[in-house]
């Protein structure tokens, strides 16, 4: 008797550790997807205050504003779906994305860009373009700057595209987005990546590194950390800094709807 009254004892007190245990692991794991989301929120509030606080004057600005709007809507639908930490980071990140925008639209209008913003995944490998280069492709020209005109000006903040390297620059057309909606490079990709790009300094990809999608795209992240506080491209007294992707993103994954990738580093410019 006294046997089976032990044995019922320590059943009941395993049991009770292991509930409790659980509820603990639980009560940390909804403080972390919190903590997570409150984090994206800042990055979200503040893209939303400089969209609302800057408008275009030329066609590269105009377009990255809208860009940047795009991203905004993202990654409010996406902070609201969010219910795991990375999925609060993805959020993060198209908001981070979204404040690359800003400071090319500001930098295209000659405004001062302010602050850096803290990386985002994939971004430091992809590289950015350093000359201009114009190639033909398909029947058509694509060019690529490292500067802002009428002739290109559809900007990308620099990272990964379903896996794939995009150097941060502007463009004359989005040559990405294709990739992004179908979540896969076509096998035309890679020359074009190989005309555009081959010997160009800054450019950290070769031809044969994209047609792989080698690299892990990992750096970015919390990279910089927050960049005093605000976002970029804050106007005067606006907030400016940086965030985060999220912890890193490289080729973000979860389809979310809209046709782009969860983390919003698709072309949202109504291309």
């Amino acid at each position: 008797m006294e046997a089976l009254l032990l044995v019922v004892i320590v059943v009941a007190a395993v049991v009770f550790l292991v509930v409790r245990s659980q509820k603990n692991n639980a009560a940390r794991s909804a403080s972390s997807v919190e903590d997570a989301k409150a984090d994206a929120r800042q990055s979200i509030e503040r893209l939303a205050g400089q969209i609302y606080n800057l408008s275009g004057t030329d066609t590269p600005s105009k377009q990255a504003l809208a860009d940047a709007s795009e991203r905004n809507i993202a990654a409010g639908s996406q902070i609201n779906q969010a219910k795991t930490v990375e999925q609060a980071r993805l959020a993060k990140q198209t908001a981070l994305e979204g404040l690359y925008y800003i400071r090319a639209a500001r930098l295209a209008m000659g405004m001062d860009p302010g602050p850096e913003i803290q990386g985002i995944a994939g971004q430091k490998s992809a590289g950015h373009v350093t000359e201009d280069r114009k190639v033909d492709f398909e029947g058509r020209q694509v060019e690529a700057s490292p500067n802002p005109s009428d002739r290109t000006p559809n900007y990308y903040p620099g990272g990964r595209v379903a896996g794939r390297p995009v150097p941060a620059g502007w463009y004359s057309e989005p040559w990405w987005r294709p990739a992004l909606v179908a979540g896969a490079w076509g096998v035309g990709s890679m020359f074009l990546f190989s005309a555009m790009f081959s010997g160009m300094a800054g450019v950290g990809y070769s031809e044969q590194e994209f047609a792989s999608g080698s690299g892990d795209g990992s750096e970015g992240g919390d990279a910089g950390g927050d960049m005093g506080g605000g976002d970029a491209g804050s106007d005067g007294g606006g907030d400016m800094g940086g965030g985060e992707e999220y912890g890193a993103m490289g080729d973000s994954s979860g389809d979310w709807g809209g046709g782009g990738d969860f983390g919003g580093g698709g072309d949202f410019g109504g291309f």
